[in-house]
C-alpha cells in the first residue's frame, strides 16, 4: 500500500499530514480494510520525513460512526473456529493466524498510533462512536466540532472497549469518568465531551480542520524532528513506568543525544538570537528506548 487507499485519503501539505477517513456514504464506518489501511498509513507517516505531524478527520457528516455492522459472518472479522488463550497472545502475537483472526483490529491501529513518533491530532468532525471514539484516544490532541458526538456505545451491542482504550481512556479522564462512559454507553456532545477532558477545543464545522492543522504546525515548525519524536514517546511511555527512575534512565539517553545533534544548533541560535535550524530526521533517531 505505497499510495492509494481504498477507505482513507492521504493529503500532505507544509509538513502536514492530514487522514481522512473516506467511505463518507456508510459514514465513515470501520472496516477491517480500513483497519488494515490505517496501520499502513500510520507506519508509512512514521517513516516519511515529508511528514511532521498528522491530522486525521472524517470525509462528510461523520468521523467514524463505529464498526461496519452490515459485514457477512463476524462482523469484527474474527475467526469463530479458534480458542484463543491469552498465553496465545503472549506467545503467538505475530503469528498470522492470531493477527488476522484473534487481535482486536481497532487495537492494531492504536498500537499503530502509539508506536508513531509525529504528533497526532483528531478533528472529530461528527459522530465518533465506538471505534471511532476509541481510534482517537491514542492521539494526543483532539478538535470537535460542535456537531460532533462522541460515544463508547459498547455496553449497547454486548460487547466490551476494544482499541486498547481501557490503557487510554482512563488516562486521558481518570477511571470513574471513562467507567462511567462506558456503563452509561450514552452519545456525549461535543461540549460534554470537553467537559470531561476528552477533547481540547470545540470549533464551528467549517473552522475545524484548518484549527488542527495550525496547531499541527505549532507543534513542529521550527522543532527538532528528532526531539520531538523522543518527546511524543518519553510523555506516553514514562508516564506509565512504574517508577520515576525509569523516566530518568530514559530521558538521561534522549538528552545525551539530543545535544549532540540539534541540541548544538538550538543552543547556538540561542546565543546568536536567530532563527535555529534544524537538520534533524525524524526517520534517523539516534536512540530508541522504546525498541530496546
Amino acid at each position: 500500500m505505497a499510495g492509494d487507499y481504498d477507505t482513507l485519503d492521504w493529503s500532505v501539505e507544509e509538513g502536514v499530514l492530514t487522514l481522512t477517513l473516506d467511505r463518507p456514504e456508510a459514514l465513515n464506518a470501520f472496516t477491517v480494510t480500513m483497519a488494515e489501511e490505517l496501520v499502513d498509513a500510520y507506519d508509512r507517516a512514521r517513516a516519511d520525513d515529508a511528514v511532521a505531524a498528522i491530522v486525521v478527520t472524517g470525509r462528510g457528516r461523520a468521523f467514524c460512526a463505529g464498526m461496519d455492522l452490515s459485514a457477512e459472518g463476524n462482523v469484527f472479522g474474527l475467526d469463530e473456529s479458534l480458542q484463543p488463550t491469552l498465553e496465545d497472545l503472549r506467545e503467538r502475537f505475530e503469528d498470522p493466524e492470531i493477527v488476522a483472526g484473534v487481535r482486536d483490529t481497532g487495537g492494531r491501529v492504536s498500537l499503530a498510533v502509539y508506536r508513531c513518533p509525529k504528533p497526532v491530532i483528531a478533528a472529530i468532525n461528527g459522530a465518533a462512536v465506538g471505534i471511532g471514539a476509541t481510534m482517537t484516544l491514542p492521539m494526543d490532541v483532539r478538535l470537535a466540532s460542535r456537531d460532533a458526538r462522541i460515544g463508547f456505545v459498547f455496553g449497547r451491542l454486548g460487547i466490551v472497549p476494544e482499541a486498547a482504550s481501557s490503557w487510554f481512556l482512563p488516562r486521558l479522564v481518570g477511571i470513574s469518568r471513562a467507567l462511567e462512559w462506558i456503563y452509561t454507553a450514552d452519545i456525549l456532545t461535543a461540549e460534554q465531551a470537553l467537559d470531561g477532558g476528552l477533547v481540547r477545543s470545540v470549533h464551528p464545522a467549517e473552522e475545524l480542520l484548518e484549527a488542527a492543522q495550525q496547531l499541527a504546525r505549532r507543534f513542529t515548525e521550527g522543532r527538532s524532528p528528532v526531539a520531538t519524536a523522543l518527546a511524543r514517546q518519553m510523555m506516553w511511555r514514562n508516564s506509565a513506568a512504574p517508577h520515576p527512575v525509569e523516566a530518568h534512565r530514559v530521558d538521561s539517553l534522549a538528552m545525551f543525544y539530543t545535544s549532540l545533534g540539534d541540541g548544538k544548533e538550538g543552543v547556538a541560535a540561542f546565543r546568536e538570537k536567530r532563527t535555529a535550524e534544524f537538520t534533524s530526521r525524524a526517520s534517523q533517531l539516534p536512540f530508541r528506548p522504546w525498541e530496546d
